[in-house]
């Protein structure tokens, strides 16, 4: 593994992962992560990927990880059009990739919130990718996102783009971990393994609080993104690879995910994929079964590039 640091069009600092085969790579598969957490979790997940002859590039999103400036607090992407700037950032990534490896085939994975921003850059960028995967997401807001919606907007009025909402938090991670009480954890809903879900508890760089702007920008985006609107935007044909657990409060235990699927199917979209696990909760890749979630995952893979 090696670390880069990039500038983002705002002057941001933005820290960069890559892992690289000991051979010359067939693909580069490209990570966006979920939210309150960062890039150099998927290490394990990069290195099978790297067996497999995938390079891969993982960038801590910005106020995640070691994107966050000295001194500010962790979860506030920007006080304006923080979810654009964070897309950009991807399409930053995307070109160092380019600039690295011309003519390989680049691949979008995003999970949970990076999967929101893999659909968002799907749309504005349809040409720079070659297929996307989809961990963990969700279709249109049904009435819980719309809900939060509204929430959100009153909360910025009441504690400013950079405050916190105990409501918002109330709304989100802490209801998702009520379905499976009686909790061991503030995070049972991540993963049936318990190792796994006490190392998120541990990582200092996991588990804060995200601003009220970063989650207007979320929100916002999850309405956006699956609108006809975008879809019209994306490219049909390219391959996409849309994988959740039955148990994931994020994708409604696969509900959202359905209304997802449906809007492909309804704008004709020729090659789109999909895998429910049995069970599985929100980060499959650390589930107790993430070597079967892992080697479906690369087996696709493998179709794209033939």
């Amino acid at each position: 593994m090696t670390e880069l640091e990039l500038t983002s069009t705002d002057g941001l600092k933005l820290h960069v992962y890559k892992w690289l085969p000991e051979t010359e790579p067939v693909a580069i598969i490209h990570i966006a992560h979920g939210m309150a957490e960062h890039a150099k979790r998927y290490e394990r997940f990069a290195k099978a990927l790297n067996a497999a002859g995938f390079a891969v590039y993982a960038g801590d999103h910005r106020g995640h990880g070691k994107s966050v400036p000295q001194g500010e607090t962790p979860g506030h992407m920007a006080d304006s059009y923080g979810w654009s700037k964070a897309v950009d950032d991807l399409r930053l990534i995307n070109q160092e990739i380019v600039k690295n490896h011309a003519g390989l085939p680049v691949i979008l994975m995003g999970h949970s919130m990076g999967s929101f921003m893999t659909q968002d850059y799907m749309a504005r960028y349809p040409d720079t990718i070659q297929a996307a995967a989809l961990s963990a997401t969700n279709g249109p807001p049904g009435t819980l996102g719309k809900l939060a919606q509204l929430v959100s907007r009153i909360e910025k009025l009441r504690n400013g783009n950079q405050g916190h909402s105990t409501l918002l938090a109330n709304m989100s991670f802490k209801a998702f971990n009520k379905a499976f009480a009686p909790n061991r954890t503030e995070f049972d809903w991540l993963s049936r393994d318990e190792d796994e879900v006490d190392k998120y508890v541990a990582d200092p760089l996991c588990g804060f609080d995200c601003s009220i702007a970063t989650w207007i920008g979320l929100l916002d985006a999850m309405t956006r993104i699956a609108s006809d609107d975008a879809m019209v935007k994306m490219n049909k044909d390219m391959p996409i690879y849309v994988f959740s657990g039955t148990d994931d409060p994020v994708g409604e235990k696969t509900k959202g995910v359905k209304r997802l699927l449906k809007q492909y199917e309804k704008h004709g979209f020729t090659s789109v994929t999909h895998k429910f696990y049995e069970e599985g909760r929100h980060e499959l890749l650390n589930e107790t079964n993430r070597d079967e979630v892992t080697a479906d995952l690369i087996e696709w893979l493998k179709t794209v590039i033939r």
